[in-house]
This record gives C-alpha cells, structure tokens and sequence, in this order.
C-alpha cells in the first residue's frame, strides 16, 4: 500500500509541475499580449492571444455560456477518475505517464474555465494562411498524453 501511496504522489507531483508550468505561460503571454494580438515569431508559427470558450477546435464555443460549467465539470470528473486510476495502477509508466500528462492538463485548463470563463490559448502554428487551431501548454500536454495512452495500449495488445 505505501508503494502505491509513494507512486501516485509521484504522478501528482509530475501533473502539477505540468499545471504550474500551463499556468505560468498563460500568465507570461496574458502580460505580453493583448487579445488578439498576434506576434510573427518564425514564418510558420506566432504568438497570439485569443479565448476558447468551448472544448477541443472550438467546439460549443458559441454555445451561450453552459458550457464553461459542462466542461468545467467534466474535467473534474474525468480528473478524479484518472487519479483513481493512478491510484491503481502506479507501477505502469507508460500508462501512468499517459494518464499524468492529460490530468495535468486538464487541471491547467479547468482552471481557467473556472477562473476566466475561457481557455487562454497562444501557440499558432501555420503554413501559410492554413492555420492549426491556437493552443496551449495544457492541450501539448493532453495530446502527448494521448499518443502515450494509444502507444501504451497497442504495447499491451502486442503482448
């Protein structure tokens, strides 16, 4: 039982380090940047300040306001579950990595749901006029750990 109280601190701390480190560049490019601004960092990527009040790509951004509550609540729920889960399965890395990067950034954004109403997003990346929706350290952190959750899954049926 303390092996698995010692690994799933471990897997919170690493999911608040992901927090604090969404949080901190949100923070940083809010004082940097006004919204809508965007700063031409290299051809292919900016800096910009621009507000998702819906979920993944925008979507239900435009929804009348249920959903910052919807989403908020959601990742509250999903967060609980994926530390139970921690909880239960702290020896596997891979999955555990998985789980930790997608709680982290979940966290990151359910804070900002809760406290500004919107996600704050600033990365664009771009070729040409084609632009990939802007994001954010949290959603880096969601998708890394997306692509670990599928890595980790397809390991385990190779098996």
């Amino acid at each position: 039982m303390a092996r698995k109280l010692t690994g799933l601190l471990l897997w919170l701390g690493i999911a608040v380090i992901v927090v604090l480190l969404d949080q901190v560049s949100k923070i940083t490019m809010s004082r940097l940047l006004v919204y809508g601004q965007s700063e031409m960092i290299t051809p292919y990527f900016n800096l910009v300040m621009v507000y998702n009040q819906g979920a993944a790509f925008s979507f239900l951004a435009n929804s009348g306001g249920w959903q910052r509550w919807f989403f908020s609540g959601l990742a509250f729920v999903v967060s609980l579950v994926i530390i139970w889960m921690l909880h239960k399965n702290a020896t596997q890395r891979l999955f555990c990595w998985a789980l930790t990067l997608i709680l982290g950034g979940a966290v990151g954004n359910l804070i900002d749901r809760v406290l500004y109403g919107h996600v704050i997003d600033f990365l664009d990346f771009h070729i040409g006029t084609l632009h990939w929706p802007a994001f954010n350290v949290a959603d880096s952190a969601i998708t890394v750990g997306a692509a670990l959750f599928v890595l980790d899954e397809l390991r385990r049926v190779n098996r």
